[in-house]
């Protein structure tokens, strides 16, 4: 079935529907946001937790659901469209807010967890595919820089306000109010507004005759491809784990970082919400950045970028090098979140590219629970700084990899989109 004569691919020619999307994209961060900068105080203080590992728990029963809700994501909007998992996601994120406000045990927070993990799964991955959709071959990188751009600054005011909101009021309930309206703005948006934008996807696949003749792979065949076998899609794939296994430490540590230096609560909202803040502002730039120069040089640096932001955090005790290493966390992070994503997209063929992003997404927020496991075991064994100086390393490490084993080449920018 070939899409409607009428529609066109671009960020120019759809440009209200992508906005709309934006939008959207900019509440499911505030969902993850909300948490990032009291939730371990909330495991110190209210729940009397010590180990380490136990109070980084819920980063990993988060990592694990989103990472295995991403991998069906992607092919279930390759097999029964978009919108409707969009929708699915909102609906599982409704009961999170009122679990984080009310839980009476630590276990009620990780349930609360289990769905905003499965609940980013659906939405976030959802919203990735649908402005690749939109955007076409030509302006990939600039439709991803956009989009992490709305999420991740999103996450980063909301953990900003809900540090605000408990150095004021107090850790619960009063932070979590803000879940109730992302969650109900979010959802009517996805039911209401929303378009399916799969049709999208099959009028570039039919454009391109060599892809939109080939026969969808088996799931298993574009696991392997992904995971193992394809030195791009593989390369991509363990820089998004080690991305994201960073930033998994950085949500469960960091806090600790600061609050053991002396740090109020409101300067570790603070803190905690310049690394996301960067991170979105610098991916309008960096998308589009990689659109023009390149891939692979902007993953390579940006990885390299973080390690140094992750080490400086190791060594500082003031809150002015806090800052500058979270500035260079944020600005690494924004150098290969969405060039990665655009990556996979120039890889793959648009008939089955949802699903090649969800196994690379399957990987990337595996991440979250690895590195909030072995930070947690690292720091429970041999300190804090221990922990953050082992994540420093890896990140550095898995940028090497990307030099070494991925291929540079030709951005999908460069094909023609007729």
């Amino acid at each position: 079935m070939v899409a409607r004569p009428e529609l066109e691919l671009g960020l120019r020619a759809n440009w209200k529907q992508f906005s709309l999307l934006v939008v959207v994209n900019a509440f499911v961060g505030a969902m993850v946001g909300m948490e990032r900068s009291i939730l371990p105080a909330i495991a110190e203080q209210e729940f009397r937790l010590v180990a380490h590992t136990a109070i980084l728990a819920f980063i990993v029963v988060f990592g694990v659901s989103k990472a295995f809700t991403n991998y069906f994501a992607g092919r279930f909007s390759d097999t029964c469209g978009r919108k409707i998992v969009l929708v699915i996601g909102w609906l599982i994120a409704t009961p999170v807010p009122f679990l984080l406000m009310w839980a009476p045990s630590w276990n009620w927070i990780l349930l609360a967890n289990v769905f905003l993990g499965v609940s980013q799964g659906l939405t976030w991955s959802t919203t990735v595919i649908m402005k690749i959709d939109l955007a076409g071959p030509n302006n990939r990188g600039t439709a991803l820089g956009i989009n992490e751009f709305a999420g991740y600054f999103a996450a980063g005011a909301a953990a900003l306000a809900t540090g605000w909101i408990a150095s004021e009021v107090g850790l619960r309930p009063q932070p979590f109010y803000l879940g109730v309206a992302f969650v109900l703005i979010g959802l009517l948006l996805s039911v209401m507004v929303v378009r399916e934008t799969r049709d999208y996807a099959r009028l570039e696949a039919a454009r391109t005759p060599s892809q939109g003749a080939a026969a969808m792979p088996s799931q298993s065949s574009i696991f392997w491809q992904t995971s193992v076998r394809d030195p791009n899609l593989s390369s991509l794939s363990q820089a998004g784990l080690v991305n994201n296994l960073n930033d998994g430490m950085a949500w469960g540590l960091f806090p600790v970082v600061f609050a053991g230096a002396g740090m109020t609560l409101a300067q570790i909202g603070t803190l905690a919400a310049i690394y996301p803040t960067v991170w979105g502002l610098c991916q309008l730039f960096t998308g589009a950045l990689s659109d023009r120069i390149g891939r692979k040089g902007l993953i390579v640096a940006g990885m390299c970028v973080q390690a140094l932001g992750i080490a400086i955090i190791a060594i500082a005790s003031q809150f002015s090098w806090y800052a500058v290493g979270a500035v260079l966390l944020g600005l690494g992070t924004a150098m290969v979140y969405p060039t990665l994503l655009a990556a996979i997209g120039d890889a793959v063929s648009p008939a089955w590219r949802a699903s090649t992003v969800g196994v690379y997404r399957f990987w990337r927020d595996l991440g979250y629970a690895v590195g909030a496991m072995l930070s947690g075991l690292v720091a429970d064994q041999y300190g804090v700084a221990s922990a953050v100086w082992l994540v420093a390393g890896i990140t550095f490490l898995s940028g090497m990899f990307v030099a070494v084993r991925m291929r540079s080449g030709t951005q999908a920018r460069k094909r023609s989109r007729k």
